[in-house]
């Protein structure tokens, strides 16, 4: 059993790098503000949900940001934390039905809700995303910065999978309608969990077709070809985009 202690980007850490145990989950959950406490079997989680970033912890924990946490995991590790991440967010986003407007129950064996009232059953939401890295025959790599990050940084075009698309339908749409550009020979490159509520991050490259750039000013603030050698300031190691950019030879 592996055990979180979680709110929003931040994750509680013991102090002496040892991991959390039940113990320290209930020493939390008396000390602090808890808002929700579970325990998903099947997938070998414990987890509670902190109320406050700013609450003072016991002497012996400290505050760690999750994302430097999956950079530092493996396998096993990144989908537990993933996955106690997003529960959260579920958990705490679906407490009501949405068909008849009453109180959820835990269903008794899923990890999901189910209604009372009208029976609706729930399971945790997925949003499915694609990300990319485009190229040109140069070697040059296309890189954006976005207008809603909190960071300056430059990263790979990325969006939201519209209803009925394709994976790949919605990796042209979004390259054209952020910077005006056609794209060809799309290809998977791989998948990450990125629980910041719910994403599912498809990975693709493409290859630059036609088009110059344009930008869709209310989405990115500038986008240019690089040099893969001399990217500017991009996306923290642990991430599908960091290993779009860095790890393609």
């Amino acid at each position: 059993m592996e055990y979180f202690a979680l709110i929003d980007r931040q994750m509680v850490v013991r102090s002496d790098g040892a991991p959390l145990s039940a113990d320290c989950l209930s020493l939390l959950e008396a000390q602090c503000d808890v808002t929700d406490r579970f325990t998903e079997t099947a997938n070998g989680i414990e987890v509670v949900a902190m109320g406050n970033a700013d609450v003072q912890l016991p002497d012996g924990y400290e505050w760690r940001n999750i994302r430097e946490a999956f950079a530092q995991l493996g396998t096993d590790g990144c989908f537990h934390l993933a996955r106690a991440k997003a529960l959260i967010e579920w958990r705490a986003n679906t407490k009501f039905c949405g068909r008849c407007g009453h109180a959820f129950d835990n269903h008794p064996t899923l990890t999901a809700r189910l209604c009372p009232h009208c029976g609706n059953l729930v399971f945790p939401r997925i949003e499915p995303c694609i990300i990319v890295v485009v190229s040109r025959a140069d070697g040059k790599i296309l890189l954006a910065k976005h207008v809603q990050r909190n960071q300056d940084i430059y990263a790979c075009i990325a969006g939201f999978m519209e209803a009925g698309e394709t994976a790949e339908q919605a990796v042209r749409r979004e390259i054209r309608e952020e910077t005006g550009l056609e794209v060809q020979n799309i290809r998977y490159f791989g998948s990450q969990s990125w629980p910041f509520p719910s994403q599912l991050m498809l990975g693709f490259t493409a290859e630059y077709k036609a088009g110059d750039i344009h930008l869709q000013t209310d989405e990115l603030a500038d986008a240019r070809w690089f040099d893969r050698d001399s990217c500017p300031a991009s996306p923290q190691p642990g991430s599908i985009a960091h290993r779009l950019i860095h790890d393609i030879k």
